[in-house]
């Protein structure tokens, strides 16, 4: 299993914003693209995960407990800042601070 697979911090700490051509169905859409229903519109140029700007954020597609056992509803299909985003960014060991998780080592 991997860290992520028993983290999820990052789908409980951060906005996802991304192009709707990234939806179900759009010209972008990895595998079956995220589904319309777990969005909400921000501006006609950016769609937003829901839950993810909440005041207690957590992902619509997370499944699991944080720092326990996670994994994403919609893996194949997941938007592309979820996709670029790893456990080598700093803001990884950030998002595991909010949610009261040890920072992760990283290699020198």
């Amino acid at each position: 299993m991997s860290v992520c697979q028993t983290c999820g911090a990052c789908c409980a700490s951060l906005r996802v914003d991304f192009h709707p051509a990234e939806l179900a169905g759009g010209a972008f859409a990895w595998g079956e693209g995220v589904p319309l229903a777990m969005t909400v519109p921000v501006t006609p140029a950016i769609v937003r995960m829901r839950g993810t700007d909440d005041p207690l954020p957590r992902c619509v597609a997370l499944k699991g407990t944080v720092g326990v056992a996670v994994n994403c509803g919609i893996y194949d299909g997941r938007p592309s800042p979820c996709r670029e985003f790893d456990v080598e960014h700093s803001a990884c060991n950030r998002a595991r601070q909010r949610c009261g998780l040890p920072p992760l080592p990283h290699p020198d």
